[in-house]
């Protein structure tokens, strides 16, 4: 299997020469590899790298020390948020020096959380997210819905032992080392509460009382893995005039592998519960992928009603409907997505599946392979 520094990713960091940028993401899914690919000439600042860390954290104004004996004006700065007051003094490199700078980051919390200098909007801000269909030849369904889409993990030949290491050492050991929470035991139990009801209405009382916290802890553990980029929420659909919608967000993991080690599945077989969850996890992960990348900032939310009829993914202003099935052999229209085009008469309506082959149920409903709907998708031609 191909290494992952020869793939080439979707997202771009282009910018005019009087910007600078944040990449965001979490660990492992490829921002420096990308940073040193796209900008092979700039100065690299690893944070990461212990003595350096502790030089810049005790005095921030030997940053420009460092740059001033640069050719380069183009500077990356790997792991920034591990000093937050770093940011004043790039700040005023790039206001009285004309240093471009280059961020990047797997965790905003610090920042968000600590009132840093975020640049007054001149920096621009990019995510990367893990490998999506369009950027592997030959993709592997099955092992993705198991190892996740993470370079390392995707391209490994034991993403099991990968995976196990990743949740250990990152998910709870860096937590822990950020302070992010003192209580390991109880985030631990979290995170495995969290996996089971990945891509499920959030119910922080059955989360606290599984964990063995409060609800005002639970709530502080998610906002951790958003901010963190571990995970984040589906938003509801929310304009009605007929009917009782409900308003719970769902919430996510950022990568199915994380589900499986931490629910230790080395395996889903099709037709089972889990292996329908994981796959239309998968189709989600690149809706939202692709709305990044292609710039197009759609809302994606899900709609459901009091009654229990949903359609998974709303794309746009009800433009696009989506019901995400793993059946080989998709029958009829759904109830949800009848319901949902009664009120709002959406355009276009999709059934994503593992059927062999797309089919047409009406004027604005077909039945899509799960390979064509992604292919249109990173075509430009679902929105």
């Amino acid at each position: 299997m191909k290494n992952n520094r020869l793939i080439k990713r979707i997202q771009r960091i282009d910018l005019p020469s009087n910007r600078s940028a944040f990449l965001w993401g979490p660990r492992k899914t490829g921002k420096t590899t990308l940073l040193k690919q796209q900008f092979s000439k700039a100065f690299f600042i690893d944070l990461l790298d212990y003595d350096l860390f502790l030089s810049l954290s005790q005095r921030p104004t030997r940053l420009r020390q460092i740059l001033e004996a640069q050719p380069s004006r183009t500077v990356v700065v790997d792991e920034v948020q591990k000093i937050p007051h770093l940011m004043d003094e790039i700040h005023w490199l790039i206001e009285n020096k004309g240093f471009q700078f280059i961020m990047s980051g797997s965790s905003a919390r610090k920042f968000r959380r600590g009132n840093t200098n975020l640049l007054g909007g001149r920096a621009w801000r990019f995510e990367l997210y893990p490998l999506v269909t369009d950027e592997l030849e030959d993709f592997n369904l099955e092992k993705a819905l198991v190892a996740g889409l993470m370079p390392a993990h995707y391209l490994s030949s034991d993403s099991e032992m990968d995976l196990k290491a990743y949740v250990h050492d990152y998910l709870k050991e860096e937590i822990q080392a950020e302070a992010l929470t003192r209580n390991l035991p109880a985030f631990s139990r979290f995170l495995n509460s969290a996996a089971i009801t990945n891509g499920m209405l959030l119910n922080y009382s059955n989360a606290a009382r599984e964990s063995g916290v409060s609800v005002k802890t639970i709530r502080e553990y998610y906002q951790i893995l958003e901010d963190t980029f571990i995970g984040r929420q589906l938003p509801p659909w929310k304009k009605s005039k007929k009917r009782r919608l409900i308003e719970t967000a769902k919430f996510y993991f950022f990568d199915m592998g994380i589900i499986s080690a931490l629910l230790g599945y080395k395996s889903l077989a099709p037709g089972t519960r889990e292996y329908g969850r994981a796959f239309e996890h998968f189709i989600l992960q690149e809706c939202w992928a692709y709305r990044h990348y292609s710039r197009l900032d759609f809302p994606i939310t899900f709609w459901r009603t009091a009654s229990g009829a949903e359609v998974d993914l709303i794309l746009g202003d009800a433009e696009i409907a989506l019901e995400i099935k793993s059946s080989e052999n998709v029958t009829g229209r759904t109830k949800g997505l009848h319901l949902f085009n009664q009120e709002h008469k959406c355009p276009k309506s999709f059934i994503i599946s593992r059927d062999p082959l797309p089919r047409k149920l009406s004027s604005n409903l077909s039945v899509l392979p799960w390979r064509i709907f992604c292919n249109m998708l990173w075509e430009g031609e679902i929105i």
